[in-house]
């Protein structure tokens, strides 16, 4: 997983940050204010090993996530964490799934060129033989009404 850098906004003007990530890690992204809308009756769909290192994605996920296939194979699902989400709503699921429960919530997602796009997002353990060997994300287009209350809670939440 590499920082962002200036070129991958094209053009648009970005705020800088430094995100640090659950496992220590740390990477620089550029978020621009710019929402990309979800499209009409699609799904993003993706998988991933029990560290959420995505091993899947459906064709809408690349095309909302603005990455190629080959950029989001192997990498963790993290690499789409916007800098306006709280630490405390991934905590949330990453307790819940390992729990072998489904989580829902919304999520804001920073794309590849620094924009973002919301979805009300599932999450799924994948259970075989009573382990989890992964994880299934599969996401829809948001309400505007709950986008908006998850927009003026997660602030506070940081």
């Amino acid at each position: 997983m590499r920082d962002m850098t200036l070129d991958d906004l094209q053009g648009e003007i970005g705020v800088e940050h430094l995100l640090t990530y659950a496992d220590g890690r740390r990477r620089r992204v550029f978020a621009v204010d710019l929402e990309v809308p979800f499209p009409e009756g699609r799904l993003i769909v993706s998988r991933t090993d029990p560290s959420g290192v995505i091993t899947q994605a459906n064709e809408s996920f690349v095309a909302m996530s603005g990455y190629s296939i080959d950029e989001l194979i192997g990498q963790p699902h993290y690499i789409l964490r916007h800098p306006d989400m709280p630490a405390a709503a991934f905590k949330d699921l990453w307790d819940t799934v390992r729990r072998g429960e489904k989580w829902t919530g919304y999520v804001k997602n920073l794309r590849k060129d620094g924009a973002y796009y919301w979805v009300f997002a599932s999450v799924v353990p994948n259970i075989r033989d009573g382990c989890i060997v992964g994880y299934t994300s599969v996401r829809r287009k948001p309400s505007r009404r709950k986008v908006a209350e998850a927009a003026a809670l997660y602030p506070a939440l940081k």
